[in-house]
């Protein structure tokens, strides 16, 4: 083999000596010689969303260069591993990678690429260090052939290799929420969320506080959010209650919210668990409705009208007042009345001082009302406009009544005599 080898050297030396002078350098043999490495830590936590960064090297090293006059410059050399693309799959690690192959291109030696991954470790993943496979699909020159001065002729091995990567799963509180208990949470208001909160994972964690965080545009908005439990061990379990405010905009439904907790653990370092995102159900806006039937005024009169207002909501009104906005042809002397705590489903009756003017037409009219309350935690709040009618009626013509006046009395008249010759006749019999 060593003899064979040789021959080939020295045919090749014949040939390049014999050729004219073009100053090119030709290598012989070699191939890429390919390591991988992840770049900074490869520790990661059950449940995280992270990025796996590799770096790829290229260390290969030819077998022998000659530098000639007669050798064309070579485009390829053995030791380039080209159209490089990079893949990562979980292998049996508790683990998603997220990314497709990538290409890297061409990889000369000795040179390197780092190529990046997103990937998810599974929530319920055993502590542990496991193996991922990472694969590499490239070709390299196998063969340059110059058979004549100005031509020359390649080959390329294609080449799969798979080198493993080492990664570490550690310890980490994990949380689960057992339970989530809401106190006057409705649209427009603040109120209470009381959560039990245990350690599901494998850490225990010291100096820890339990946050609750808004969950992207979610209406419910944390304003007491945090909770200092201090040590809360495996599988240890804690109650928080937080204040929370619903944007005005909420409906009846359940909405989410992020669950953390931050601690100090084994190493001393701060950690945060990964977010658990819970449901909270959110009672829509307290609304009022008008159940009493539209009162009456005749035009030019004045009167103490009722109305009775129903709290068609989930949530007490407390220290609610009603006001009816008047317009033309109204007046009200005394638009306000209190109605005290309204609870749901109860009612209120409030009564208004309202004149109509001479120039009422009489017909239906509505007009404008609405109720000024205080919620569970002492904000004041407002409720929607809504309407409640009101009827104008005529009056009697009281011109009409005189000219009846004759007819009545005539009535009266003739019923009287009726009356009076039956009495008669009854006392003769």
């Amino acid at each position: 083999m060593k003899l064979y080898t040789s021959v080939i050297i020295l045919v090749l030396v014949a040939a390049c000596c014999s050729m004219p002078a073009m100053g090119a350098t030709k290598y012989l043999g070699g191939y890429p010689e390919m390591s991988a490495y992840i770049s900074g830590l490869n520790e990661f936590n059950p449940g995280e969303e992270t990025t796996i960064s590799v770096t790829i090297q290229n260390s290969g090293t030819h077998d022998m260069k000659f530098t000639n006059s007669g050798v064309l410059q070579p485009e390829d050399v053995a030791t380039t591993a080209k159209e490089l693309t990079v893949g990562l799959a979980a292998g049996g690690a508790p683990l998603i990678i997220k990314a497709d192959p990538q290409m890297a291109g061409d990889l000369k030696s000795p040179n390197r690429v780092t190529i990046r991954f997103n990937a998810k470790i599974l929530s319920n993943a055993t502590i542990g260090e496991y193996q991922i496979p990472l694969t590499l699909d490239y070709k390299f020159l196998k063969v340059q052939d110059q058979e004549v001065s100005d031509t020359l002729e390649f080959a390329y091995n294609d080449v799969t290799e798979t080198l493993p990567l080492t990664i570490n799963i550690k310890p980490r509180v994990r949380i689960a929420v057992l339970d989530a208990v809401t106190e006057n949470l409705n649209a427009g208001t603040e109120g209470y969320l009381n959560l039990t909160i245990k350690n599901t994972g494998a850490e225990a964690g010291t100096r820890a506080t339990v946050k609750i965080l808004r969950n992207g545009n979610s209406p419910v908005i944390p304003t007491d959010s945090m909770v200092y439990v201090g040590e809360f061990p495996v599988n240890g379990v804690v109650n928080c209650r937080y204040k929370v405010a619903i944007s005005t905009d909420a409906e009846s439904q359940a909405y989410p919210v992020d669950v953390v907790v931050s601690y100090e653990n084994t190493e001393g370092d701060q950690v945060t668990s990964v977010p658990e995102t819970i449901g909270v159900p959110v009672g829509g806006k307290i609304v009022f409705s008008m159940v009493s039937p539209p009162p009456t005024l005749s035009p030019g009169k004045s009167a103490v009208i009722e109305m009775v207002y129903r709290n068609t909501g989930n949530s007490t009104a407390y220290n609610a007042q009603a006001r009816l906005n008047a317009v033309d042809p109204f007046v009200c002397t005394d638009n306000g009345a209190y109605l005290g705590d309204i609870l749901p489903g109860g009612q209120a009756t409030a009564r208004y001082a309202v004149r109509a003017s001479d120039q009422a037409e009489p017909k239906t009219y509505s007009l404008d009302t609405e109720i000024r309350y205080r919620d569970s935690l002492d904000n004041s709040q407002i409720s929607d406009t809504f309407t409640t009618d009101i009827q104008v009626v005529a009056t009697q013509d009281s011109g009409s009544v005189m000219g009846m006046l004759p007819v009545l009395v005539v009535i009266v008249l003739v019923v009287a005599g009726a009356g009076y010759y039956l009495f008669v006749k009854r006392k003769k019999t």
